[in-house]
């Protein structure tokens, strides 16, 4: 257990540190306009601003967010001056708890003040260990904040998260680890201007750290230590961090060539060229968005209905990227990258819609036929709207034999499925359907 009591620092929460602490233990945020990134929780009179203060309610808290997000400091700012006690659900025990909270109903009752106590990795703490936390919750015995990386509505047990405000981190951008890089060289608690830091070499810590603050700050420490009152160069941190430097500029060539290289090596179905781009673009630090969104328009544009799953796992790639940010977010990007590469192949759909597209542009969009227009609003039937119309689902197989194009369109084809995958059913369901409509080829 951990108690951090005596050594506060007035109403900011954040524990005093001494010279020799790590440079992220230095460089802790001691009030919210010290935050980077999580503009969402920072904005005027949101829940998070509420939090803190002397008079401030006393809310239960779940912050869940990659790691190196910022869920300590939110805690250490959260409980102000009031009473500060760690807890590792790495560590501790229902016992450990217990302790903990009856060490702040004795305090309560002599009118001490009252206990924060913040749990990193609740995620980690068994039904039994949280639900033991409840009624102290409940009562008012502590207030938790619980720290977590792992999605609370699966990891945290329903009653503790209806009792706790939840707040979700976002992943930082590389904008905010390097600025964090840079206030961490000049700034008094962190190197005070000790050492320049060469903008290459500061692109590269933030490539390696990817969206963590506190291991960004570490990279930083290690090779300022390197550069004993120097400069850090690239290729000081280069050899610092036993890390390449990746050539790749993400607003030039590099960026265009090395996408447009993983994009066709997934379609030529070569996985092993594909894991290789997606690599070189992971260790240059491109965004995982963007990475994601280009795989969902691969899916459709070259996979197509040859693997209609295929789209399904580029979407759920996507979310989930968004969702738990990097580096984690490499192996989902991995797996989609792996599986798409690995699919059957068809840009028939992509084919067939700009097809129909071309034909609309050039005019022949054609008159919709009069059984098919909407026959439900009031004269629409006097008109002879939906007259004639037959109803799918009472025809034999679920297919009425009648025209669906405009008449200046009739025959027209536009899907094509190849023999690829699921496009081989496919193509021996149309062959029966198109058969059925009359339009054989």
């Amino acid at each position: 257990m951990d108690l951090f009591d005596s050594a506060r620092t007035g109403a900011s929460g954040v524990p005093e540190t001494l010279g020799n602490a790590p440079l992220a233990v230095r460089m802790r945020p001691r009030s919210l306009d010290e935050v980077v990134g999580q503009s969402h929780l920072l904005a005027d009179g949101s829940p998070l601003r509420r939090l803190i203060g002397d008079d401030a309610p006393a809310t239960s808290v779940i912050l869940w967010g990659p790691p190196g997000t910022g869920k300590t400091t939110l805690a250490y700012l959260v409980a102000g001056n009031r009473r500060f006690v760690e807890l590792s659900a790495v560590t501790a025990g229902v016992k450990d708890v217990r302790a903990v909270v009856d060490d702040s109903k004795r305090r309560i009752a002599t009118g001490e003040r009252e206990t924060v106590l913040f749990v990193d990795e609740i995620h980690r703490f068994t039904k039994s260990q949280q639900d033991a936390l409840l009624p102290a919750v409940e009562n008012r015995w502590v207030t938790l904040i619980g720290a977590t990386t792992e999605n609370p509505s699966f990891s945290v047990v329903g009653p503790l998260l209806s009792r706790s405000l939840l707040l979700t981190l976002q992943p930082l951008g590389g904008g905010d680890i390097a600025a964090l890089l840079a206030r961490a060289v000049d700034d008094a608690r962190g190197l005070g201007g000790s050492v320049d830091l060469e903008e290459e070499a500061r692109d590269h810590i933030v490539r390696v750290a990817g969206a963590d603050a506190r291991k960004a700050l570490t990279l930083l420490e290690s090779v300022a230590q390197a550069a004993d009152g120097g400069t850090v160069t690239a290729a000081l941190t280069e050899a610092t961090m036993d890390a390449a430097l990746v050539a790749y500029d993400k607003s030039g060539d590099q960026h265009y060539d090395v996408i447009s290289a993983f994009i066709k090596s997934v379609r030529g179905s070569d996985v092993d060229a594909a894991l290789h781009y997606l690599a070189r673009m992971v260790v240059a630090g491109e965004d995982p968005r963007f990475i994601a969104r280009r795989l969902v328009i691969l899916a459709s544009e070259d996979i197509g209905l040859a693997d209609p799953q295929g789209l399904v796992i580029a979407q759920a790639a996507a979310d989930a990227v968004s969702f738990i940010g990097m580096p984690e977010g490499r192996i989902v990007l991995a797996e989609a990258t792996a599986y798409l590469a690995s699919a059957p192949k068809s840009n028939r759909a992509y084919v067939a819609i700009d097809k129909a597209i071309a034909d609309v542009r050039a005019g022949r969009a054609g008159v919709v036929p009069g059984h098919l227009r909407d026959a439900h609003y009031a004269g629409a039937k006097d008109l002879g709207h939906g007259k004639g119309y037959e109803y799918s689902h009472d025809a034999p197989h679920g297919v009425a034999a009648q025209e669906y194009l405009p008449e200046t369109l009739e025959g027209a084809r536009y899907y094509e499925p190849t023999e690829h995958g699921y496009e081989r059913t496919l193509s021996e369901r149309l062959r029966m359907i198109r058969g059925m409509l009359g339009r054989e080829s």
